[in-house]
């Protein structure tokens, strides 16, 4: 395994990423970029499953770490969306020039919506894989009790179980106030670009409702959504690995 190239963000953050360049034969088409999920990291299945795939395609493509994630600097409990965002946003422009396609999973779906929004003239497509806008908002302090809300006012923080850790999730005040600075289900969301959205019928981190919001939500020419029977949260079996890149390549198709 190579070693990650790093750079360092406006706000003094380093982060770490892997970038694979196309093959000349590509013509410049759009680098695949891919956006993990809250508290993964770059060296996990899907990330390293697409960067093999872009390579015997010979298709341009980025993998990263946030803050406080992975190999990059910082620690995650001090993080917040906006942070996540703005990481992502220097690796790419650093690291990559001309169109994107973006591919987010789980928090990285809502990361790729907020550069969508922050930087459409290089957006060619998007792809979401449990898509998880405004969870801060929508699934984290909807679903607290008076109790845990109080808690996490007062001391700042609050532990939650986790099904992927064997510690608890540590949730901070601050992600939960930040996030509601980056809302985008709250204000028109224009996708104008192919979209394609993948769901997991058993997932119940990310229900396929909030699939359903964001689709009835985003305006856009081409937006769909895939449901996949009894498919989980992970995503990341041989089938819903292989749906994944037949959906980044329905959207090159669609961006040509």
């Amino acid at each position: 395994m190579t070693e990650p190239h790093h750079i360092t963000t406006p706000q003094g953050r380093r982060i770490a990423y892997h970038v694979t360049p196309g093959r000349p034969d590509q013509d410049g088409g759009p680098c695949v970029v891919f956006l993990g999920g809250f508290k993964s990291d770059m060296s996990g299945t899907k990330a390293v499953y697409l960067q093999d795939w872009a390579k015997a395609a010979g298709r341009a493509f980025l993998r990263l770490d946030y803050s406080g994630h992975g190999v990059s600097s910082g620690d995650f409990l001090d993080g917040a969306i906006g942070d996540w965002f703005e990481d992502a946003r220097a690796v790419i422009e650093a690291a990559t020039t001309g169109p994107l396609v973006l591919v987010g999973s789980s928090m990285g779906g809502w990361i790729s919506l907020l550069l969508a929004r922050a930087m459409p003239q290089r957006i060619a497509g998007l792809v979401g894989i449990a898509a998880a806008p405004d969870f801060t908002e929508d699934s984290m302090w909807a679903d607290f009790t008076d109790a845990q809300r109080a808690e996490i006012i007062d001391k700042g923080q609050i532990a939650l179980p986790s099904d992927y850790a064997d510690s608890p999730y540590i949730i901070t005040r601050r992600l939960i106030e930040e996030g509601r600075t980056q809302l985008v289900l709250r204000t028109p969301l224009n996708l104008p670009f192919p979209t394609r959205l993948l769901q997991g019928t058993a997932d119940i981190d990310v229900p396929p409702a909030v699939a359903l919001r964001l689709l009835n939500h985003a305006n856009g020419p081409d937006i769909r959504l895939t449901l996949v029977k009894a498919a989980d949260h992970r995503f990341s079996t041989p089938a819903c690995l292989a749906l994944i890149t037949d959906a980044i390549t329905d959207v090159l198709k669609g961006s040509a």
